[in-house]
C-alpha cells in the first residue's frame, strides 16, 4: 500500500506536459505524435491497475492514429490545434468502433460513428487512446458501477473521485492524458475536478453540441473537458464547441476565442461571493468556507470589487428532479439490453415512471422562471464566487448495499452547489486552491452570466496563475 501512494504521489507531482506544450512540442518536430501516445499508453499500463479509470483503452488504433499525423507533417499537412495530444473519453460519448456503455451493460453493439465533439477532436489532431468509467448513466456523483468496479482517487485511494465524470478527472490529474473528456448534468465535470484537483469547466447550455442526442438530460446535461490547467480547457472548447441541426439547446458564438480569453488579464471586476447552499439546512465544510475567504483575499488583492452577497437562491430540485428522471428514463430507453441494467437504475426508472415528456417540459419552463430569478444577482456583479461542494470527498463505496433513496441522500453533500446552475444554464468551473489539513485538494467555483465563458476563463487563470 506504501508503494501505491508513493507511485501516486510521483504521478501527482510530475503528471508531464500539458496539452499546449505538447502540441508546440510535436508541431516543432521536437517529438512525435507517436512517441507521446506511447508515453500516454505506458502511463496507462503503470497507473490505471491502482485506480480504475479507464473502461478500454485503444492502444493499438491510437498509435495507428498518431503514426498518420506524423506522416502528414512530414508531407507537409497542416497541423491542427491539438496535434498528437492524448484525450480520454467518457463512456457515455460515441466512439466509433467501441460500445457506448454508459457506465453498464446495456448495449452490445459498437457506435458506428464519432459523436460530434470525438470527431472535432480527432479533426484537430487529438488521439483518442481510450474511455473512462462513470457510473450507470452518470446518476451518481461517485465513480462506481456494478460493471466497473470503484474508481479511486489518486489522492488518497480511499476515497471516491466524484463523479460522474470520475474517470476522466483521474486519467487526467494522474498525467495518463492531459485531456478527459467529461459531462455535466449536475455537477459532473465540476465535482470530480474539485474531488482530484484539477480544472473543469461546465459551459454555457447549448455551447457545445449534443450529437448523436438532441440534449442530454433535457436542460441540465452538456459535453465538455477536464484539463490540469485553464488554457488547455479552452484550447478544447474552441476545437468542439458549436452546434448541429439536431441540438435542441443553442448559444450564440463568443466575440473572442475561448484561448485569447485564458490569455487575457481581465479588467477589474465585480466579484460577489457567499458559502450557504441553495439547499436549506445543509452547512459547508470549514476548509470550503476557508477556501472562498482565502480566495476573497486573493482576489482582492488582484484589484478586483468583492462583496459578500446574500442571492437568496431558490432551491432548484423542483425544476432539476423531473429531468434527472426523464434525462435517465430516455437514456435507458436507447440501451439494447434493458434486463442487464443495474437493480438501482431499474429502481429509478420506476421511481421516475411520472417524468413523462409533459411534466419534464414543465420543469424545464419552471427552470427558466427560476433562471431569470437567479440571474438577477448579475446586475451587481459579474462573476459569482461558492464552494463547490459542501463535504470533503468520502470514502469509496458510497453506493454499496442501498438503494436509490440512499444514493440520492448521499449524492446531495456533492451536488448542492453544483446543480443549480444546471438548470439555469449559466457556465460554472471548478478552480483548485491547494489543499486540505488531509491532503485532498481543494476548490471554489466561479459562476458567471449566460454565455460568458470567456470572463470565467479570463478569471480562473489569473487565479491559478497567481498560485504559481
Amino acid at each position: 500500500m506504501q508503494h501505491v501512494r508513493e507511485q501516486l504521489a510521483g504521478a501527482l507531482s510530475d503528471p508531464g506536459p500539458d496539452a499546449a506544450t505538447l502540441v508546440a512540442a510535436t508541431t516543432s518536430g521536437q517529438v512525435s505524435a507517436t512517441e507521446v501516445v506511447q508515453r500516454s499508453l505506458d502511463r496507462i499500463v503503470e497507473l490505471d491497475p491502482l485506480v480504475n479509470a479507464f473502461s478500454i483503452v485503444l492502444a493499438e488504433e491510437a498509435l495507428t492514429r498518431a503514426a498518420e499525423l506524423d506522416a502528414g507533417l512530414r508531407d507537409g499537412l497542416p497541423a491542427g490545434p491539438l496535434h498528437g495530444v492524448p484525450v480520454a473519453v467518457k463512456e457515455e460519448i460515441d466512439v466509433a468502433g467501441c460500445v457506448t456503455t454508459f457506465g453498464g451493460r446495456g448495449n452490445s453493439t459498437p457506435a458506428p460513428r464519432d459523436s460530434e465533439v470525438v470527431r472535432r477532436l480527432r479533426e484537430a489532431g487529438a488521439v483518442v487512446v481510450g474511455k473512462t468509467r462513470m457510473p450507470e448513466f452518470g446518476q451518481w456523483p461517485f465513480t462506481e458501477s456494478v460493471d466497473g468496479g470503484l474508481t479511486r482517487n489518486p489522492w488518497d485511494t480511499e476515497r471516491t473521485p466524484g463523479g460522474s465524470s470520475g474517470g476522466s478527472a483521474v486519467a487526467v490529474a494522474t498525467g495518463m492524458v492531459p485531456i478527459g473528456l467529461g459531462g455535466d448534468g449536475g455537477g459532473s465535470i465540476r465535482i470530480p475536478a474539485a474531488c482530484c484537483g484539477i480544472f473543469g469547466l461546465k459551459p454555457t447550455r447549448g455551447r457545445v453540441t449534443a450529437d448523436p442526442m438532441a440534449h442530454l438530460w433535457w436542460a441540465l446535461g452538456t459535453t465538455g473537458p477536464l484539463s490540469r490547467t485553464v488554457r488547455d480547457s479552452a484550447l478544447v472548447y474552441d476545437v468542439i464547441r458549436g452546434n448541429v441541426s439536431t441540438d435542441r439547446f443553442t448559444c450564440p458564438e463568443p466575440a473572442t476565442t475561448f484561448a485569447q480569453a485564458a490569455d487575457a488579464v481581465p479588467g477589474r471586476l465585480r466579484v460577489g461571493w457567499w458559502t450557504a447552499p441553495a439547499t436549506r439546512g445543509l452547512r459547508p465544510d470549514p476548509q470550503h468556507v476557508r477556501a472562498v475567504e482565502d480566495t476573497v483575499a486573493k482576489l482582492d488583492s488582484l484589484g478586483h470589487d468583492v462583496v459578500r452577497t446574500d442571492p437568496h437562491h431558490p432551491d432548484p430540485t423542483l425544476a432539476f428532479v423531473p429531468q434527472f428522471f426523464g434525462g435517465i428514463r430516455a437514456e435507458a430507453g436507447l440501451v439494447e439490453h434493458p434486463d442487464r441494467l443495474e437493480p438501482r437504475t431499474r429502481a429509478v426508472i420506476r421511481l421516475g415512471a411520472w417524468a413523462r415528456a409533459p411534466v419534464v417540459e414543465g420543469a424545464m419552463r419552471a427552470g427558466q422562471r427560476l433562471a431569470a430569478r437567479v440571474n438577477r444577482v448579475f446586475e451587481d456583479v459579474d462573476v459569482l464566487l461558492t464552494p463547490v461542494l459542501l463535504s470533503r470527498p468520502p470514502g469509496v463505496g458510497r453506493l454499496a448495499g442501498g438503494g436509490p433513496l440512499r444514493a440520492a441522500a448521499r449524492s446531495m453533500p456533492m451536488i448542492a452547489y453544483t446543480a443549480l446552475w444546471n438548470v439555469t444554464g449559466n457556465p460554472a468551473c471548478s478552480v483548485p486552491v491547494g489543499t486540505g489539513t488531509e491532503g485532498l485538494p481543494l476548490a471554489v467555483q466561479l459562476v458567471g452570466r449566460f454565455g460568458d465563458e470567456p470572463t470565467l476563463l479570463s478569471l480562473a487563470a489569473q487565479l491559478t496563475n497567481a498560485g504559481d
